[in-house]
């Protein structure tokens, strides 16, 4: 056993490992270069640098909420550091398998001394918190939703407070140090606190409206009014797709995202705010 850990923790493989992310991340922009290249056509030059900046702010936000949750679970990263942690992890949500980026981010931790249980509790509650403030962030645009624009999706909205209880410190801990003792990773050292826990929801929440913001740059640049209800619906749309999507893995945060979007817009994640704005 610890031979197979030293031949997976080696070098060739983590660079074989950063090899194959990048190589499916641009494979998957090439697949779609069709629908984004006709998107684009639609777009002028100032919203295409606009929304692809919002895209690393966005990015940038859900990087400081993971590295909140971190610090509270003991292991402050500079954010140097922290870039290279969580950038390397999320290429790793291009491999198939739905684990490589809490494998990424445990193996590269431990190379800034991280406890690799560390890491890999601070990125599943940092998914616990995109979650919980996704769906918050759904729950408060719905009075800008038309009836039934959400459709079968409305359950997303309430599952959200299920995850808001996992949440809670006391339970919270209690889950994470069950995960770490049953990994064989001792007790869990340092507990997450509300303090910790409300600047990682704050910047979680930021980001979602960062998002919002870029998926409303573009369904506006495709026809979209240009309206402060619009852009509650592209924000709360977007957050409750992501949302949907991860709770319910066998469909993509597409189908949910479809039913908000531009008619206009022809990438996937942008087809019809039809039902909210018409």
């Amino acid at each position: 056993m610890r031979g197979t850990l030293a031949v997976l923790r080696s070098r060739w493989v983590r660079w074989g490992f950063l090899v194959i992310a990048l190589g499916l991340a641009v494979w998957y922009v090439l697949s779609n270069r069709a629908p984004l290249l006709r998107a684009a056509a639609d777009l002028s030059a100032t919203e295409l640098v606009g929304v692809a900046v919002l895209g690393a702010v966005y990015v940038w936000c859900t990087l400081l909420a993971w590295r909140a949750i971190l610090a509270d679970l003991g292991s402050p990263l500079s954010l140097r550091s922290a870039v290279t942690v969580f950038g390397i992890s999320q290429l790793g949500k291009y491999v198939p398998g739905g684990v490589w980026n809490v494998v990424a981010a445990a193996e590269v931790g431990a190379g800034h001394s991280v406890p690799r249980s560390r890491s890999a509790a601070s990125m599943l509650v940092a998914v616990a918190v995109s979650v919980a403030s996704g769906a918050a962030v759904g729950a408060a645009a719905l009075p800008f939703v038309s009836a039934g624009a959400l459709g079968a999706w409305s359950w997303v909205v309430w599952v959200a407070p299920l995850v808001v209880v996992v949440l809670v410190p006391p339970v919270l801990n209690r889950l994470i140090g069950l995960a770490v003792r049953v990994a064989g990773r001792g007790a869990l050292e340092h507990p997450m606190t509300w303090g910790g826990l409300g600047r990682a929801a704050a910047w979680s929440v930021a980001g979602w409206l960062v998002a919002g913001l870029q998926l409303w740059v573009l369904c506006t640049g495709l026809g979209m009014p240009l309206t402060a209800r619009t852009f509650a619906l592209a924000t709360g749309g977007w957050a409750l797709a992501w949302t949907a999507g991860f709770l319910f893995v066998v469909a993509p945060a597409g189908p949910a995202c479809a039913r908000w979007c531009s008619p206009r817009c022809s990438l996937g994640h942008c087809r019809g705010l039809r039902r909210g704005w018409r």
